[in-house]
């Protein structure tokens, strides 16, 4: 069947067509011309782009009427069907032939080949060679503003100018005032075997009826104008044997049926139907009037500003039983929804479905990124899972969005038919592309959608997800395919050696952007959120913007303490003129964990602390270390200064600078980091490595193997493999500098509170009862521990009961510097001990 369309969208696959009655049909790209589908397959050999092949939206544009040919009635698993057609000459024109061929003629042609002179025009005649000037394709290419020439493939509405040697050689013409001008007339032979649509022709009325028209023209044809086809300002006054000027919309092979319109933007041949104005699509409208009902199709309605609109047969109730025709009587009014615009019947589709009308979606266009959407889960695929968002419209959920972590076997989680909730990534209507996301962290987060460069302001934090982490950092995404970098460096407050260890591609993190720069399209981010400076960051060292570095990692130094930090000490390097300012994280204070907090509570502005090691020179700071064990391994010459002096089996003194849950990663002096992997951690089962491990933790690690390519070094922390061989001597001594770190906190302890010299465990106190609490505790005090809070466990108070106001004995168990807390132990057992 041979009908009149008109382009409605155009993608780089297919040409989505308006045609009569509502109906949509599709021009795949193998459909449009011979000399095009040869570039394709062409292409497709080659396997690279050819510069003379140009892709659909190059030659086409919304708005155009174009020929075509129903090639097939294809029908999809939802029981859809969908109209596939062809706008190749070739079967546009198979019932013409040389012979045929007069001057005055209009008939589709496609563009061959570009010529010195012009162009050669397939017009679908065997033996016909046409030849189309450039003089007359002046103003048609001017007009198009798609390029200074006509591509191959290019779809053209052309005019015979000149008929030669018997219909071999035809001259063309596309110039728009001349198509626009012409009528066919008996003159130009045409039969019911080559009648084209689009001809327009002076017709004579035969027969007048409520719902259309008879028609005859060219002498003795005949046709059909149904009443949405007249003009609606005359519809009222046509009569019988009227001369009125008509366009060929279709012609039926078979039954010969030929149907015309006489809409005014069709009378002349390449005229541009009016489209739908924006804001009315999807308009919902409370009353519109029946005009008219058809029950093999659906009824024709008057909408509020006059205008005609049509409902298919199913968009007029929820199901066919439902459906009664006696609500469609003319002049019943019904609440309907705008779903739809037919450009070949100037006519809006509505639908009377609640659920339409209801529906929060209708088209592409109504979605936008960031949006969250309920879907139905169509399928699952390799790539992904397909999501029906609304009646045609469907989206893609990539299976690195599936879930917060990556799914091995989605198929456990998902069912064909569950609802899911997602979220919009990128929507690309022209395209009909919608990327959705899965993710709980993305579908509920509450901070800004970064959909686009302008909107990456410096200091925004939202959410994003890792697509890529290196050596050199990651790369985050975010939605509409806004991607930005975050450096190694600002990974994280503590630096991370290999990134790909820590973080995994699908991850969703916050991030905040630090710079952006939209032209070239440029983010740079950080995983470091808060404003204030990192640990290491929270102070400067002199008012100048960098110091000149005067020392050398592992050289030992004097420091007198400036100011006390929550997260370490600010102190000036003693014997220096220049007074320089340096730092000593609180984890640098000792070996010893809890030490370190207990040296750093002891501590006072205007303390002197001897023999603090130079460890780096980060920038702008000037980083020291009091870790007895990492100063003396330096000093033996047990370290390595570089990459390249790592072997296997060295055992290295460090530091743990970060516990994940896969391993410990360990930095030791001049800025060579390891990791030591979970298995290789401990002698014992690891279930959590932060049960083992913690930041800052004194570490002897074993070197089990090198990655020169990747500059990776993996550990064994293993107290079994990193013995040097006489641990009871390493045990003494770590012991022997434990104790002696203690005596030197009890020392500088004693200056805020003396009494801590004679609180110590085993020693006997007479105490007074304050309180005893809910859980059976008892809180106590008494001369000797002034200043500091004394408790007694349930168990500890013994076998007698208590009350406010007793005098007891009691023994000292436990002293927490730290909290100022004294436990105490009242039983007799423990009391008999002690003289």
């Amino acid at each position: 069947m041979l009908l009149l369309g008109c382009i409605k969208e155009v993608s780089d696959y297919e040409l989505a067509i308006s045609l009569p009655n509502g109906i949509s049909g599709f021009v795949p790209v193998t459909q449009i011309s011979d000399a095009y589908g040869k570039l394709l397959t062409k292409q497709v050999a080659q396997g690279e782009l050819l510069e003379e092949l140009n892709s659909l939206p190059d030659m086409f544009s919304p708005g155009t009427l174009v020929r075509c040919i129903v090639t097939s009635i294809e029908k999809s698993d939802d029981g859809r069907r969908s109209v596939k057609l062809s706008i190749d000459p070739k079967k546009v024109n198979k019932g013409l032939n040389s012979t045929a061929l007069a001057a005055g003629m209009l008939l589709s042609g496609s563009v061959m080949s570009v010529e010195d002179h012009g162009y050669l025009i397939d017009i679908g005649v065997t033996g016909t060679h046409a030849f189309l000037p450039h003089q007359k394709a002046k103003t048609y290419i001017k007009a198009l503003k798609k390029g200074p020439d006509l591509k191959i493939g290019q779809n053209l509405n052309c005019l015979i100018v000149e008929v030669k040697n018997e219909g071999r050689v035809v001259c063309l013409s596309i110039d728009r005032s001349e198509v626009a001008a012409s009528i066919a007339t008996e003159r130009q032979n045409w039969t019911l075997s080559n009648l084209l649509p689009g001809l327009v022709v002076k017709a004579r009325v035969q027969k007048v009826a409520p719902l259309g028209m008879k028609l005859t023209f060219l002498s003795y044809f005949t046709g059909i104008v149904d009443f949405m086809h007249m003009d609606p300002e005359k519809s009222m006054s046509y009569s019988p044997d009227q001369v009125v000027k008509a366009c060929v919309l279709s012609v039926h092979p078979t039954s010969r049926a030929v149907r015309l319109t006489l809409l005014p933007p069709f009378l002349h041949a390449g005229g541009a139907p009016r489209q739908l104005p924006g804001q009315r699509m999807g308009a919902v409208l409370e009353e519109a009037t029946v005009k008219a009902f058809y029950k093999q199709f659906g009824a024709v309605f008057e909408l509020d500003d006059g205008t005609l609109a049509f409902a298919r047969l199913k968009h007029l109730s929820k199901t066919r039983k439902s459906f009664k025709p006696g609500a469609f009587k003319e002049g019943c009014k019904h609440k309907c929804r705008i779903i739809d615009y037919s450009l070949m019947d100037e006519m809006c589709i509505v639908s009377l479905k609640h659920q339409v009308i209801e529906a929060q979606f209708l088209q592409y266009q109504d979605i936008h990124t960031g949006d969250v959407v309920q879907g139905k889960v169509l399928s699952l695929k390799p790539i992904g899972m397909q999501v029906k968002v609304a009646d045609g419209i469907r989206g893609l959920v990539p299976s690195l969005h599936l879930s917060d972590v990556i799914l091995k076997q989605p198929e456990k989680k998902y069912n064909i038919g569950d609802e899911v909730k997602c979220r919009v990534l990128e929507c690309n209507p022209e395209g009909k592309k919608l990327i959705l996301t899965l993710k709980k962290s993305l579908v509920q987060s509450k901070l800004p959608v970064l959909s686009n460069y302008e909107d990456a302001k410096p200091g925004l934090i939202t959410h994003g997800f890792v697509v890529c982490a290196r050596e050199f950092g990651c790369i985050v995404k975010f939605y509409n395919d806004v991607k930005g970098l975050v450096p190694k460096n600002e990974l994280g407050s503590e630096p991370i050696s290999c990134p790909d260890k820590v973080f995994y591609e699908g991850q969703v993190l916050k991030v905040m952007v630090l710079k952006c720069e939209p032209q070239q399209e440029r983010l740079l981010l950080s995983f470091r959120l808060s404003s204030k400076p990192g640990p290491e960051d929270k102070w400067k060292c002199t008012p100048k913007e960098k110091q000149e570095v005067k020392y050398q990692i592992g050289e030992v130094v004097d420091v007198k303490i400036c100011q006390k930090k929550d997260n370490g000490l600010e102190v000036s390097i003693l014997e220096d003129e220049d007074n320089v300012v340096a730092w000593i994280p609180m984890l640098h204070l000792s070996d010893f964990v809890a030490t370190s907090k207990l040296l750093w509570q002891g501590l006072q502005e205007g303390d002197v602390l001897p023999r603090v090691m130079y460890l780096s020179d980060k920038g702008e700071h000037i980083i020291l270390s009091r870790k007895s064990a990492v100063i003396s391994a330096v000093q033996e010459g047990q370290v390595v200064r570089s990459f390249s002096e790592i072997q296997p089996g060295m055992l290295l003194t460090g530091y743990v600078r970060n516990v994940m849950p896969f391993g410990v990663f360990v930095e030791f002096p001049f800025g060579v980091t390891g990791l030591a992997p979970k298995v290789s951690m401990s002698d014992k089962f690891v279930t959590d490595t932060k049960d083992h491990f913690v930041v800052g933790q004194t570490v002897i690690a074993k070197v089990m193997s090198i990655d020169e390519e990747k500059q990776r070094v993996l550990l064994n922390l293993k107290v079994s493999e990193c013995s040097s061989g006489d641990s009871a001597a390493e045990s003494f001594a770590l012991l022997n500098q434990y104790f002696k770190e203690l005596k030197e906190i009890r020392d500088l302890l004693k200056r805020g509170k003396p009494s801590i010299c004679e609180l110590v465990p085993g020693k006997r106190l007479h105490l007074v009862v304050q309180d005893v609490r809910e859980d059976g505790s008892a809180l106590f005090s008494g001369s000797s521990a002034t200043g500091w809070t004394v408790t007694a466990t349930h168990y500890h108070l013994g076998d007698k009961k208590i009350a406010p106001g007793e005098k007891r004995k009691a023994l000292v168990l436990h002293v927490d510097a730290l909290t100022s807390e004294v436990y105490v132990s009242l039983r007799e057992e423990l009391l008999k001990q002690r003289p």
